[in-house]
């Protein structure tokens, strides 16, 4: 696939170089040049090689992301995230402050997590000022979810260790199926027996204390099978009018490429996270806001309308990115193809897991792992050491809950 191509003449007339920058200049364009100009600006913040070609501008991706590059767009994205979100998170950051525990006393804790679902409004504001403190922008998953904050009871007010949230898988993820071993028609029938972890992480200061690994320990655990099963009991699916409460594995992807937090997790000599490719890099994470919003009044003045159901999060992105696209006469496809890759890994709950999968048999063979049990071995595995770092040891006891921010 080319690079994405541009018409020199009105979309560069205030594109100029000065030294090693370039300006990008709004004024006086109408919506079809801005927004030309905004993908540009956006495309050459992330090192893609913009290169004048006749009457034209060739756009190309670089081979790779480096970490610090997916960082920085990540920052930005989360930036306009929190700035938009800035009179609410004010408002409830308080709620957050009450529900930490010091560093004190998390480092004398014997740390027993207790396993919360998010059902009250202040158990989801909760959790909504919690994860806008992750370095990856906040955005929600459509279809089921299931939120959860793991607290400890090891200390009296039960403070909050980290958080994790569960969703309706992406439908088509090309080196998962793969793995897997589905055609379109069994992933269709039987993705419902699985679901995308798309939060798991922990708060000061327990992440401290590799409490990221602990709440990655607890998706492998009996406890949630018990909560997925308990909150879809009753519900049938639209689809075939099943009752599909069996989840058989867990999906989730990392930031990074290789995680850290999901490297070696094992209990005993089972291996829990595993890893089985990546993500095609498909993804809206590269383009700003504002570049967003300038697509949207480009659509609305042509009299196009992208319809937006709460929840649909990145896929409406992605159909604005296309429509627009499509408008402007560019490869839309190979636009969003050139997003971060990110590892994929699997969490098996069921040994027979594929069989389940593919349609072969009906009865999962469930791996049979308490909560009790995987805790205790984080402990032995990961927390013990960790509590003879000396650096991690002041981290943990510098912190008091008044510090924290967002």
């Amino acid at each position: 696939m080319g690079p994405l191509i541009f018409d020199k003449n009105k979309t560069t007339t205030n594109l100029t170089k000065k030294n090693e920058f370039v300006v990008f200049d709004l004024k006086g364009k109408s919506l079809k040049e801005k927004v030309k100009l905004l993908i540009l600006r956006d495309l050459w913040s992330l090192n893609w090689q913009i290169e004048y070609v006749k009457k034209k501008i060739e756009v190309a991706p670089p081979d790779s992301y480096d970490k610090e590059t997916i960082k920085q767009a990540m920052s930005i994205k989360r930036g306009e995230i929190i700035n938009a979100n800035r009179k609410w998170i004010n408002k409830n950051i308080e709620l957050a402050r009450k529900n930490l525990a010091s560093g004190f006393d998390a480092y004398y804790s014997e740390i027993d997590p207790v396993i919360e679902v998010c059902e009250t409004q202040k158990q989801h504001d909760l959790f909504r000022i919690f994860r806008y403190y992750w370095s990856s922008p906040y955005s929600d998953y459509v279809g089921r979810r299931i939120k959860l904050i793991i607290r400890d009871k090891g200390l009296p007010d039960k403070p909050v260790i980290g958080i994790a949230a569960l969703g309706s898988p992406i439908i088509h993820i090309p080196e998962r199926d793969k793995w897997i071993g589905w055609d379109k028609k069994t992933r269709t029938k039987n993705l419902i027996y699985t679901m995308d972890a798309f939060v798991i992480g922990a708060l000061p200061p327990y992440n401290h204390l590799l409490g990221g690994k602990l709440v990655s320990y607890l998706l492998a655990s009996n406890e949630i099978r018990k909560i997925y099963h308990d909150k879809y009991k009753n519900k049938i699916t639209l689809h075939d009018k099943r009752i599909a409460n069996s989840l058989v594995g867990i999906f989730t992807t990392s930031l990074y490429g290789k995680s850290a937090q999901y490297n070696r997790i094992k209990y005993k000599d089972e291996l829990l996270y595993h890893p089985i490719g990546h993500t095609k890099g498909y993804g809206t994470l590269h383009l700003s806001a504002q570049t967003i919003q300038a697509m949207l009044k480009y659509l609305e003045s042509r009299g196009i309308e992208v319809n937006h159901r709460f929840g649909d999060g990145p896929s409406w992105v992605m159909r604005v990115i296309r429509t627009a696209g499509d408008l402007l006469g560019f490869d839309s496809d190979f636009l969003l193809k050139h997003s971060f890759k990110r590892n994929i890994y699997f969490i098996p709950l069921a040994k027979n897991f594929r069989e389940v999968l593919n349609g072969e048999v009906i009865r999962p063979k469930y791996y049979n792992y308490t909560q009790k049990e995987l805790v205790n071995y984080w402990k032995e595995r990961w927390l013990d050491n960790r509590k003879t770092n000396f650096d991690v040891v002041t981290k943990v006891l510098d912190f008091i809950p008044s510090d924290f921010v967002i």
